[in-house]
């Protein structure tokens, strides 16, 4: 059973009620999603599988003794005990680290934000035993367990990426929003595929360019997909998220200047000027205007970038070569 033990305090304490906690650490993926553990001042709390500890974390890659978060009035600090398989804050593996506001921490296929609570009537009068109570509470109502799930609301993409990566996960991440479904393929951290909707004109880094831009949406980390996949990439996923990250920036900026995507696309009849004078890229995006009805079916039929479609699109109405209603 998953579960947070319970510890005894004989003097008739618990775990200092009276003291109102500052920060609270606030499960926002994994078996124990939705549950909150306050952090109050000059105490430890001990994170691991031991069931003896103050926090219990029932998962095969969470070590015995996995790591200690220690409050010391207003400041807060993580340390890993040696653990088998790290303890990483905002994606960085670390041996100590103090915590701040919005921090996330990654301990087995837990996701914890850490969160400030001074002031919030619901944080402030609730105890630890309360807090391991829900917490199993949450953590058995889970039928089929997943190996990590959220809201990429509450841990955007690129940061959920980066813990990924840095951990060396493997797996299927699916990422769901607005009734699209993208998929990333990890290999110990590695990016080597992704697609959306299975469309073939959207090939991987396009689709990783997209998937960045989602705001709103659930993710889950799935078991590894070892089938064959049309194009494996082997870019660092860093880099593939620095090159993401610009493209999506440079391409929010074209967007402002071109016409709304929901506008209609086509080609003047008689065409004034000459085909023969547009560039390669710009002939390809004008071959794509003759099979869409709007900009934005016409960023899916394209196999570029959407970054490329919007810049050769932009030149290709300024020219005359295409019109948008």
């Amino acid at each position: 059973m998953s579960t947070f033990r319970p510890r005894d305090f004989s003097d008739g304490s618990e775990e200092g009620r009276g003291e109102t906690p500052l920060w609270a650490l606030r499960f926002i993926s994994g078996k124990y999603q939705g549950g909150e553990f306050p952090l109050r001042p000059h105490r430890e709390i001990i994170i691991g599988r031991s069931s003896d500890l103050d926090m219990v974390l029932v998962e095969d890659m969470v070590s015995r003794k996995h790591a200690k978060i220690t409050t010391d009035d207003a400041v807060v600090t993580i340390q890993d005990l040696g653990s088998t398989n790290g303890t990483f804050v905002n994606g960085e593996k670390v041996r100590k680290a103090e915590l701040k506001d919005g921090d996330r921490i990654l301990i087995g296929t837990s996701i914890i934000k850490m969160v400030y609570v001074e002031g919030d009537a619901t944080n402030n009068n609730i105890s630890e035993t309360e807090a391991r109570s829900k917490m199993a509470v949450a953590a058995n109502k889970r039928t089929t367990p997943k190996s990590m799930s959220g809201s990429i609301e509450e841990i955007p993409l690129p940061d959920l990426i980066q813990l990924l990566s840095t951990s060396r996960k493997s797996g299927l991440l699916v990422v769901r929003s607005d009734n699209t479904t993208g998929r990333l393929y990890l290999r110990k951290g590695q990016i080597y595929f992704a697609n959306i909707e299975d469309t073939p004109s959207i090939g991987p880094r396009k689709a990783i360019v997209r998937m960045l831009s989602w705001a709103q949406g659930s993710f889950e980390l799935e078991p590894a997909d070892e089938s064959p996949v049309p194009e494996e990439m082997d870019e660092s996923t860093e880099g593939l998220l620095m090159d993401g990250m610009r493209q999506l920036d440079e391409y929010r900026v074209q967007l402002e200047k071109l016409p709304a995507l929901t506008s209609t696309i086509s080609v003047p009849k008689p065409l004034g000027p000459k085909l023969r004078d547009l560039a390669p890229e710009e002939l390809d995006v004008f071959q794509s205007v003759l099979e869409a009805t709007t900009i934005n079916a016409l960023f899916d039929k394209s196999p570029l970038t959407d970054l490329a479609i919007a810049e050769k699109l932009r030149a290709l109405i300024e020219k005359g070569y295409v019109t948008a209603t």
